[in-house]
């Protein structure tokens, strides 16, 4: 598969997930697929990631900020963003609906093989993203230090 080739698979695979077509995936996704991230194998397992965060986030939405193709791999770099309206499990505990809107930046990293991905990295700002949820409040010395997002 060429660069491009593999940029559009990539594209395809975050349209699907914008529209919640997980159906898609199967198409998209190696059933064998590696997810470094949240060390997790499988398709199914996959979907399933997934799905929790739709139940969490109903309006999650990620754009395409810059996407590099190199080989079999494919960087992005993406925008997200969603409300916090639905039971959330956040490792092992459940998050009920806080209301918050969430903005993050995120970079994924696709290996693609035979037009699917097979394996993925992510890199994001994951205490970010949990202090804007208020799950995750400064110290009065963090305040301190980081006035600007102790608010």
């Amino acid at each position: 598969m060429t660069s491009e080739e593999n940029k559009a698979t990539v594209r395809r695979f975050i349209e699907a997930y914008n529209n919640r077509n997980l159906d898609l995936f199967d198409e998209l996704v190696a059933s064998d697929y590696v997810d470094h991230a949240h060390q997790q194998r499988g398709l199914e397992s996959f979907k399933q990631l997934f799905t929790l965060a739709f139940e969490g986030f109903p309006d999650w939405h990620e754009n395409i900020e810059d996407i590099i193709a190199e080989g079999d791999k494919v960087w992005v770099r993406v925008e997200a963003t969603g409300t916090h309206t639905g039971e959330w499990n956040l490792f092992g505990v459940s998050l009920p609906p806080t209301g918050k809107k969430v903005r993050m930046m995120m970079v994924f990293i696709w290996r693609i093989v035979d037009g699917r991905l097979a394996e993925g990295w992510e890199v994001d700002d994951e205490l970010d993203f949990l202090k804007q949820l208020g799950v995750i409040e400064y110290t009065e010395k963090g305040k301190v230090l980081f006035p600007e997002d102790a608010e």
